[in-house]
C-alpha cells in the first residue's frame, strides 16, 4: 500500500498545468504596464540618445563651484621713478617705506600723494640702514613699496565666469612666457577682446609681478590670472570640459583667419618667441594654427600675436 500511495504522489507533483497559488501571478502578467513611454525616454530609440548626448553637454557648461586658487608672493618696487610709476598705474599696494631724512624732490612728493589718495596704503618712516636690508642692498632712493601676494584664480573660475555670463570661454594660456611685460600687455589684450582669463603654469614663466600689473594699464584688476602647477593636464582639464584648445605655431596647419572653432568655447595657447610650444602642449591642442606675414618676418612677440587671434575669436563671436 506504501509504494502505491508514493506511485500516486509521483504523479501528482509531474501533472501539467497550474500549480496551487498561481492563479495571482497569471492575473498580474495579464495587467497592462501604463501608457508608453515617450520616445526620449525609451532607452535605445534614437531620441533618447540625443536627449542624453544634450543632457551631458549642459552638465559640461554648468559653472563650476569656485574653488580659489595660488597666491604669488610679496614683492618689493624700489627707486623713486619706479615706485611712483606704480602708485601711477594702480599697482596694488599694502606699505610705502620713506627713509628718513629724505630730499623732498618732486618726485617723492608725487609719490607721497599718489599713496595719500588711495587711502589704503601706509605710509612708514624707516631709516637707510632698514631700507638697505629690506631691499638687499639695492639703489632704493629712499622709496620701497611693498606690493601683496597675487591672489591667482583657479582654472575653473575663468570657465564659470564665462558660464554665468552666458558665452563661450575665451581664455589664453601661456606656455614658456617669461617676461611679465608680455604678460601683462597679454592680460591687457584680453580684457579688450571680452576674453575670460589668463591660465600660466607654475615653473619657467612670468607671474603677475608689478612690472606685470604695469603692462596691463590696469586691466589686471579685473582680468583674472590662474596659476597651474601642469599646463597640459589644465589644458586637457577644459577639453573634458568641452572646450577647444588651439595652439599658436609658426608651421601650424591652419591660418587663424580659417579655424571656424575659435567661434566657439575655446582656449588659446601661446608659446614663447623663441622656442614656440613645448612638445606636449603642442601634442595636446586640437588645433594648430599660423599667422600669415607676408612680410618675412618669423615670429611675433607673444604679446603682439594674442592680440591678433585674440582679434579673430572676437570678430567671429560678434
Amino acid at each position: 500500500m506504501a509504494g502505491n500511495s508514493q506511485r500516486r504522489n509521483r504523479r501528482t507533483s509531474n501533472k501539467k498545468g497550474a500549480q496551487v497559488g498561481s492563479g495571482g501571478q497569471r492575473r498580474r502578467g495579464l495587467e497592462g504596464k501604463g501608457p508608453t513611454p515617450p520616445a526620449s525616454e525609451r532607452k535605445g530609440h534614437k531620441k533618447n540618445r540625443v536627449a542624453g548626448a544634450q543632457a551631458r553637454q549642459a552638465a559640461a557648461r554648468r559653472p563650476a563651484p569656485r574653488r580659489g586658487g595660488a597666491k604669488g608672493t610679496s614683492e618689493m618696487v624700489v627707486g623713486r621713478n619706479p615706485v611712483y610709476e606704480a602708485l601711477r598705474d594702480g599697482v596694488p599696494a599694502v606699505t610705502l617705506y620713506v627713509q628718513q631724512y629724505i630730499d623732498n624732490d618732486e618726485r617723492v612728493r608725487e609719490a607721497l600723494q599718489l599713496a595719500g589718495q588711495r587711502g589704503n596704503i601706509n605710509l612708514m618712516e624707516a631709516p637707510r640702514p632698514e631700507l638697505d636690508r629690506m631691499t638687499n642692498g639695492l639703489n632704493h632712493q629712499g622709496l620701497v613699496l611693498q606690493v601683496p601676494p597675487y591672489e591667482y584664480a583657479h582654472p575653473e573660475d575663468l570657465t564659470s565666469a564665462a558660464y554665468d555670463a552666458n558665452e563661450d570661454p575665451l581664455i589664453v594660456a601661456l606656455d614658456g612666457v617669461t617676461d611679465p611685460r608680455n604678460l601683462g600687455a597679454i592680460v591687457r589684450s584680453v580684457s579688450a577682446f571680452g576674453g575670460h582669463g589668463v591660465v600660466v603654469p607654475e615653473r619657467r614663466a612670468a607671474g603677475m609681478t608689478a612690472g606685470a600689473w604695469k603692462s596691463s594699464a590696469g586691466t589686471a584688476a579685473r582680468t583674472p590670472v590662474s596659476r597651474v602647477t601642469n599646463l597640459t593636464r589644465a589644458l586637457e582639464s577644459y577639453q573634458k570640459a568641452g572646450i577647444t584648445v588651439v595652439g599658436l605655431a609658426a608651421d601650424g596647419e591652419h591660418e587663424v583667419q580659417d579655424l571656424a572653432a575659435l567661434g566657439g568655447p575655446v582656449v588659446i595657447v601661446i608659446g614663447s618667441e623663441g622656442k614656440g610650444l613645448g612638445r606636449l602642449v603642442g601634442e595636446t591642442c586640437d588645433y594648430r594654427v599660423r599667422i600669415p606675414m607676408p612680410g618675412g618676418a618669423e615670429s611675433l612677440n607673444a604679446g603682439v600675436a594674442a592680440g591678433i587671434v585674440l582679434y579673430e575669436a572676437a570678430r567671429r563671436r560678434a
